[in-house]
């Protein structure tokens, strides 16, 4: 076990899409003296034999490789994989391949070099070659070009989590109310509401208003209905997309 006072050695980690590439992956991880890959491999897609010559290649190398299967064609998966692999990485480096994917996985890898504190690069091939399902889609690499940062706002993990509760509660039988986001709040020891202790229901109907509901409802993450007296909170479908590209707040 490591004490507080030692020294840590800073980990290179690579995030790359598993499209039609070879070169275009593998030249950037030894390029930087990346220490490990994370390879998002589409769950639909058959594992062709250059990925397998791929995989052989960099762990000869002595990089470590990792798969992860998700759908590459859905940009919220990718967004959401890349944002929760470099949340266990916060004291490291991590690098995102932004060119080795379908385009959608592009710009869900683009997205989360935007809310996850990752660098992004784009690998410009030297040639380019087909059938892809022989040959890799482009050969060598001319330049890994790496994109400018441009941070986003992201929710909160308080914002996140009362997300998830408004997802896992609303039903066709029952949709939560303001009500009870406060109660799943207090029970949960939300930091918006216990860092703040509200002295009355007022107060803490006012808090949630400008910590939670508000803004979810400018970034149109959740609509409210009023219901008689009550106001029912639902998620929209962006905010059902948030939620998944954000889990790893949870």
């Amino acid at each position: 076990m490591t004490s507080d006072t030692e020294l840590r050695s800073i980990v290179e980690v690579h995030i790359a899409p598993l499209g039609y590439e070879f070169d275009r992956i593998k030249d950037p991880v030894l390029e930087y003296n990346a220490d490990i890959l994370y390879l998002l491999r589409d769950r639909h897609q058959e594992r062709l034999d250059y990925h397998r010559e791929l995989e052989q290649t960099l762990t000869d190398h002595g990089v470590a490789v990792h798969f992860r299967e998700i759908d590459l064609g859905d940009m919220y998966d990718v967004l959401g994989e890349i944002t929760t692999i470099a949340a266990s990485y916060d004291d490291d480096i991590v690098r995102v391949n932004v060119s080795s994917g379908p385009k959608l996985a592009a710009i869900g890898a683009a997205l989360a070099c935007m809310a996850a504190d990752a660098s992004g690069y784009h690998v410009h091939p030297e040639s380019r070659s087909h059938p892809i399902d022989e040959t890799p889609r482009t050969q060598g690499m001319r330049l890994a070009e790496q994109l400018p940062s441009y941070p986003i706002e992201t929710p909160t993990e308080d914002q996140v989590r009362v997300l998830n509760y408004i997802d896992e509660t609303d039903d066709p039988a029952y949709t939560p109310k303001k009500s009870d986001l406060i109660t799943f709040a207090e029970e949960a020891e939300l930091d918006f509401m216990t860092k703040s202790t509200p002295a009355n229901d007022k107060a803490k109907f006012a808090l949630l208003n400008n910590r939670i509901i508000t803004p979810l409802v400018e970034n149109g993450y959740v609509q409210v209905e009023s219901v008689g007296r009550s106001k029912q909170v639902s998620l929209t479908e962006t905010g059902t997309n948030a939620l998944r590209a954000f889990r790893h707040k949870l």
